[in-house]
Order: structure tokens, then sequence, then C-alpha cells
């Protein structure tokens, strides 16, 4: 497979990926508010700092209220990272390589950023944006599920599974970190039902509050980031994710898991390796917001691996 077609399939699932889980990010915030009587506009702030983007933020828009961060993550087309942005790109992207990809899934890519590229502009938006957030997560689902019902398990498959679950851990661990800094309104509420609301939506901005009721009883901080962090079956998990990317990896350079031939997969099994041998009452003592900090470091770093080993390879020299 050329490396032009891999990276496009790649970043195609990606950012399908992001504009799902940043409506996440903007959901969870909305119930949380609802759910809460002494909410505020001032958990609207995290949210902007976890993009790493707040000088754009704060030049184009100034302060953060709910209606200037609803615009700036889902509809602003000069962001790079906005919800219509980052389908504009994941369309692009499927554009150049739709002779690698379905007709069916570029159909459903193609609704999906029609359908958001419409919405940027229709104010009625506002007045139920719950309802719009939920549509995008569904095309979402939809676009994933078409991928995995109408495409060979091959390279082109593979790699847009590994775009897809990297931005997926990324985006779950960046949730918990918003939830440290701000779902929380006094470390007087701890333990209470305002507490225990708040770690509610988190698990509910991750599709995992049934599966973590399943798993415990009542809700906790070490609970819920063991959870979100750890656990090996639940498909948003951190660890989750890195173990299905790791295996996608392999299947793509051919190697058996275990063994490593190339720099992402070096990083990979790492972090993977690191997650493995966790320990939940080390991270919750040492830190949450170091730990989550620490993990999108070494992601970052994971994600620059794949890129040095399959999208920027120079053609061989040829000596005399």
């Amino acid at each position: 497979m050329l490396s032009r077609v891999a990276e496009s399939i790649y970043w195609m699932a990606r950012y399908v990926e992001r504009a799902e889980n940043l409506a996440r990010f903007i959901d969870v915030t909305l119930n949380l508010i609802l759910d809460q009587p002494a909410g505020s506009d001032s958990q609207w702030r995290p949210l902007v700092s976890t993009t790493g983007d707040d000088e754009y933020f704060a030049k184009n828009y100034g302060e953060a209220t709910a209606e200037s961060v609803i615009q700036f993550l889902t509809s602003d087309k000069k962001y790079p990272n906005s919800i219509v942005s980052s389908l504009r790109a994941a369309r692009e992207n499927a554009r150049t390589v739709r002779e690698s990809i379905s007709s069916e899934a570029w159909e459903q890519l193609n609704e999906f950023y029609h359908f958001v590229n419409s919405s940027a502009t229709d104010q009625a938006r506002f007045a139920s944006p719950s309802e719009f957030f939920r549509s995008v997560k569904q095309h979402a689902h939809l676009f994933h599920g078409i991928l995995d019902a109408t495409m060979s398990r091959d390279k082109g498959w593979h790699f847009a599974n590994l775009g897809r679950l990297m931005e997926r851990a990324d985006k779950t661990s960046r949730i918990l970190d918003v939830k440290y800094f701000a779902l929380l309104p006094s470390v007087n509420d701890v333990g209470t039902t305002i507490d225990d609301l708040g770690w509610s939506a988190v698990l509910r901005s991750v599709s995992g509050f049934e599966m973590y009721r399943k798993r415990f009883r009542g809700l906790s901080v070490r609970r819920v980031v063991e959870f979100l962090i750890l656990d090996r079956e639940f498909p948003r998990a951190v660890q989750y994710c890195l173990m299905g990317a790791d295996w996608s990896l392999h299947e793509v350079v051919g190697s058996p898991v275990g063994s490593y031939r190339n720099l992402a997969e070096r990083r990979l099994g790492s972090l993977k390796s690191e997650l493995a041998f966790a320990d939940i009452e080390l991270i919750i003592e040492r830190g949450l917001h170091e730990f989550i900090d620490n993990l999108q470091t070494k992601l970052n770093s994971v994600s620059e691996g794949i890129h040095e080993s399959f999208f920027a390879m120079r053609p061989i020299e040829k000596t005399a």
C-alpha cells in the first residue's frame, strides 16, 4: 500500500473520531450544568484548555461562555480542530482514496459532513444543542459501523482502525482531565451527590455508565479511573484502545505481536506494557493530572512514531 493512501485512510478515521469525541466533550458539560444547580459558565474554560489553543480562543472569542465555546469547538471553520473542520479534513482524505474504501462509507461520511456544515449556520442548533451533538455521535457510529461492515481486513482497514483507536485513547484521557480540573465544584463535594453526578456524566460521555455499573457498584475516583484507563474489555478505555492499535500495527507490518521492527511498534509496545503494569493506587496517590499529562505526551510520541515509520518515508538514495 502506498504511504499516501495509508496516511489518508489513517487520518480519515482519526478525524471522524475526533469530531465524535468533541461532541462528547461538549455534551457532558451541558448535562453537568443541567444537573448541578451551582453550574456556571466557568465550567466551559477547561474545554478550551484541553485543546491547547487558548491563545486562538482568546483572540477570537474572549470570554469562555457556553455559546462561545460551543461555536469554537463546533462550527468555527477557521479553527482546524473544530467538529466541522475535522469532518471537512476527513472528507477530503476520503475523497483522495475513494477507490480504497467502500462507496457506502464514502456516502455516509459525505452525508455526515454536509449535516454538520449546514448546521454551522443554523441558529436553531443552539436551542437544542444536546440533540445536535447526539446526532453527531450517531453519524460517527454509523460511519465506523459501515466501514467495519464493508472493508476487507487488509492494511487499509488496519490503518483506519489504528487512527481511530489512537484518537479515542487520547480523547478518553482528556475527558478524565477535564473532570479532574473542573467538574467538581469544591473539595467539600467529594463523595457527595454532586460528585457522583460529575463522575456519572464522565462515564456517560464515553457511553460507559452501564458497563461500569456491571463491573462496580458505587462511584469513586479510583474505580472510574481504573475503568477508563486500565480496563481491557471496555472499547473506550485507554488500555483497550492501545491493545487494539498494537494489534493493527503488527498486522500492517506483518510482525508477530511482541516483536518490534520499527519506531511505532517500539513506542506503542512500551506504552501498552507500562499501562499493563500500572497500579491504580499509585496513579491516584501521585496525581491523576500528572499521570494523564504524561500519558498524553507518550500518546503523541506514538503518533509521531507512526508518522515517521509509515508516512514520512523517503526514497532510498542510490549509491554509486
